[in-house]
């Protein structure tokens, strides 16, 4: 058993519900996974944290709930992707300002924010 007294199996479910909880932008429930002790920095096995699978999604809520409880809005994934990309390149703006507000860096990850601004011609989304 692992430290949280949860099987390997049983992390390992309760991090793909978490998970779903974010893509959907079910904050509600996601917040009492937090509440709960799930670390809110925690990642599936493509290290896509919680606020990168809610800011994909575009649930702006869901990614200002996990801001507040300190989710880092610079971890990227495996493949070096940034939450604020993967929000440019959905065109979710009011993710984006969520995440711009809370310090993400806009030159990170592969593509960089600014990088995937001018490629989908949201640049305006960056500026000021």
């Amino acid at each position: 058993m692992s430290e949280s007294g949860l099987t390997p199996e049983q992390v390992e479910r309760v991090v793909a519900l978490a998970a779903d909880l974010a893509r959907e932008g079910d904050t509600a429930q996601l917040v009492e996974f937090l509440d709960h002790g799930l670390p809110v920095n925690t990642a599936d096995p493509a290290g896509n944290t919680l606020l990168m699978l809610a800011a994909y999604h575009g649930h702006a809520d869901t990614v200002r709930a996990l801001l507040d409880r300190g989710a880092d809005p610079d971890l990227r994934n495996d493949r070096d992707q940034a939450p604020i990309a993967g929000a440019l390149f959905k065109g979710a703006d009011e993710v984006v300002a969520a995440l711009r507000e809370a310090g993400a860096d806009l030159d990170s990850g592969t593509p960089s924010a600014r990088a995937a601004a001018v490629l989908f011609g949201r640049e305006y989304l960056l500026a000021g």
